[in-house]
């Protein structure tokens, strides 16, 4: 029974991590009119760390603020899930316009597959047949969701193509995020969310200062940032802190493999957002997403009934 419900806590957990996420491409698309979001990332996380170091600190001791020697390890992962993934999902959506929002969040929901790629990368795992399948068919429904029906936009002048591959590869940084939390199995979902966000600030800190020496970026003024507060307190608390300390918690409890089944639910939230918000959802778009979606569920489910078989085959030779 004390099984089933710490299972239950672990769901609940990364259903509020997605909703809080899902909610953030709406409310990003009215701050990047107002700033960049390079700047805007650095005030986001700057805040977010800070309030993850009091809670570590108060929590588990001050020591516990050290990397234990994995440094690189550590940096590159903070770089990945802070810096890479809101520098580049966020210019993509600057850079799609008025239907960032919604294309952001339905390139979010192919995660699971990105994750499926990483460990072909990493692990020399190849994708089973079906999984293929599915990765294909996601990728169809989010090309439905960009074109609207209308593949010219592929080869138009007035899409930005790049939008779209910066979005990719911010999602990709944090798939490579969450699956970096599996390699520190003795530190807490706290521990890792705290210690990774420090070095993610600094290095969002280096990249924004570089940037703005050189040129690139322009310092926001103090009536940018007031224009914007309402939209960074609900990034930094809610879909920063709340979300990344309860999706951390939710992967710990259910593992990653179930965990990443709820990114599916990013679009959903966003779709409802954004149409209250008045955005006009084509039923081809929706269509496109529902394909992603069944597509992305339909994977999971596989994967793990060949993980649950897999299992039980070792369980029954260890017997023999």
């Amino acid at each position: 029974m004390k099984q089933n419900n710490k299972f239950l806590i672990g769901i609940l957990m990364c259903l509020v991590a997605v909703v809080a996420w899902g909610g953030m491409f709406p409310v990003m698309g009215s701050a990047l009119k107002v700033m960049d979001p390079f700047y805007f990332t650095l005030f986001r996380y700057g805040i977010a760390s800070i309030i993850f170091v009091f809670l570590l600190t108060k929590q588990e001791g001050k020591k516990k603020l050290s990397p234990d020697g994995a440094f690189k390890k550590v940096t590159f992962l903070g770089t990945m899930g802070f810096a890479g993934f809101s520098f580049l999902v966020f210019l993509g959506q600057q850079l799609a316009g008025q239907s960032g929002a919604v294309i952001a969040a339905v390139i979010m929901a192919v995660q699971p597959l990105l994750g499926a790629l990483v460990l072909l990368v990493t692990k020399k795992i190849v994708p089973k047949p079906l999984t293929f399948f599915f990765m294909v068919s996601g990728l169809v429904g989010v090309v439905m969701v960009i074109s609207k029906g209308d593949l010219s936009v592929f080869v138009s002048e007035d899409t930005n193509l790049l939008a779209y591959l910066f979005i990719l590869l911010g999602a990709l940084c944090f798939v490579i995020y969450t699956m970096g939390a599996g390699t520190f199995p003795g530190w807490s979902p706290l521990r890792y969310s705290a210690v990774t966000s420090i070095f993610g600030t600094i290095s969002i800190t280096v990249i924004v200062g570089l940037a703005t020496f050189i040129g690139w970026l322009k310092v926001p003024t103090l009536t940018m940032v007031q224009d914007i507060s309402g939209e960074l307190m609900y990034m930094s608390l809610i879909a920063g802190v709340m979300a990344f300390f309860a999706w951390n918690i939710g992967n710990k409890i259910i593992t990653p493999i179930n965990g990443i089944l709820f990114m599916n639910m990013v679009p959903v939230t966003t779709f409802i957002i954004s149409v209250i918000q008045g955005y006009q959802l084509t039923t081809f778009e929706l269509i496109g997403a529902l394909i992603t979606i069944a597509s992305l569920v339909g994977n999971n489910l596989y994967v793990r009934k060949v993980n649950h078989r897999t299992s039980a085959q070792t369980k029954l030779r260890a017997a023999q």
